[in-house]
């Protein structure tokens, strides 16, 4: 682990965060997700980490990003505190939304559509489209690019992932946004879906894209093919077993695995509900655990991932990876974020979205 260390990383000239967005009508199963007040709500997700990502808050995404009773940030506020550190551009992909971000928030569309639920007959369409204008979007940012970061928003993201993985025929539970993983709940919604697309454990092992299109959900397969597009461009899959999920559908789809490392917070590498770390040596991944000390924060907020609640996403672990490279201090970082934090609370409470 030491190294694979942000400090003993080798540092880029051009790198580059990208995060990917999607949707899939999974995340309407009540309990299955926490990146919403509702199931329903969990679609202004996406589109508010965007819009946060970009500007450092909420534009047209009627929900303020932060979790009550004691504003819990969402992560696309790490995100974008450890970008603008860096200085590292980010780019936006949009898989499959439902909702959108505001129109000054640029994003580069594939083709993909919003996921459907994994428990009918099909889950994500037009895959092989969507993979083959992903992959040319990797090609040309291997050209441009010496490190690729990549992240992801989408709710219910590591049901979807548990699902592929199981079609791949890898084992072990998957990590969760909420304090209380819903353990049980996953692994229902899971059986069912794979008993409705006639799957067994690892029967899809030879056709990664066909588990995808049947269990996974669209951010999955934009991720798989800009990965594949961009060769053996150094690439770090920023996120825990989602991203676990997708290197092991580059793997099955046969394309190089040696230039990538997965890269999430220690609060998701060291989830005791999940199996974080058994599944990346099942894969043979590399993988990275960044410790983000929130502990020491002053703000209760921020506090709240030391006990579990959010934990990951919008690639948070990667672009604080990214930060720690170009040798900023986890202290700057978290009085940044606090600061940041702050401001958005002056704001009170923004939440206007009606059922």
């Amino acid at each position: 682990m030491d190294s694979l260390s942000p400090e003993n990383a080798k540092l880029p000239k051009n790198p580059l965060f990208a995060c990917v967005l999607g949707n899939t009508a999974t995340a309407y199963i009540e309990g299955l997700s926490a990146a919403g007040k509702t199931a329903k709500l969990t679609d202004y997700t996406p589109a508010g980490d965007a819009e946060v990502l970009e500007v450092g808050t909420i534009i047209d995404i009627p929900i303020l990003p932060m979790t009550p009773p004691y504003d819990t940030p969402t992560p696309a506020l790490i995100t974008r505190v450890a970008l603008q550190m860096s200085g590292v551009p980010h780019l936006l992909v949009n898989a499959g939304l439902r909702v959108f971000p505001a129109e000054q928030v640029p994003l580069v569309d594939v083709g993909g559509k919003p996921g459907d639920d994994i428990r009918g007959e099909v889950a994500v369409h037009d895959v092989e489209n969507v993979f083959k204008n992903a992959y040319k979007l990797g090609e040309e940012l291997s050209r441009k690019h010496d490190l690729v970061v990549i992240g992801e928003s989408i709710a219910a993201g590591t049901t979807t992932a548990n699902a592929v993985l199981q079609s791949l025929g890898y084992d072990g539970n998957v990590s969760s946004s909420a304090s209380s993983n819903p353990l049980d709940l996953k692994k229902e919604v899971v059986a069912e879906a794979l008993k409705v697309s006639g799957i067994s454990h690892g029967s899809l092992r030879h056709d990664p894209l066909k588990a995808i299109a049947c269990v996974g959900d669209p951010m999955m397969v934009v991720v798989a093919g800009i990965a594949a597009g961009l060769g053996e461009t150094r690439l770090i899959l920023a996120g825990g077993t989602q991203m676990e999920s997708i290197f092991a559908v580059i793997k099955h789809l046969g394309y190089t695995t040696d230039n990538m490392t997965i890269v999430t917070t220690s609060y998701v590498a060291d989830d005791d509900s999940a199996s974080f770390r058994e599944i990346a040596d099942q894969l043979g991944a590399k993988f990275y655990g960044m410790d983000l000390e929130f502990g020491k924060s002053n703000s209760q907020g921020l506090r709240q991932y030391e006990l579990g609640f959010v934990k990951e996403g919008v690639g948070a672990g990667g672009a604080v990876y990214l930060a720690r490279m170009f040798g900023h201090s986890l202290d700057g970082l978290r009085t940044e974020l606090e600061n940041l934090c702050g401001e958005l609370c002056k704001l009170g409470s923004l939440d206007r979205v009606e059922e």
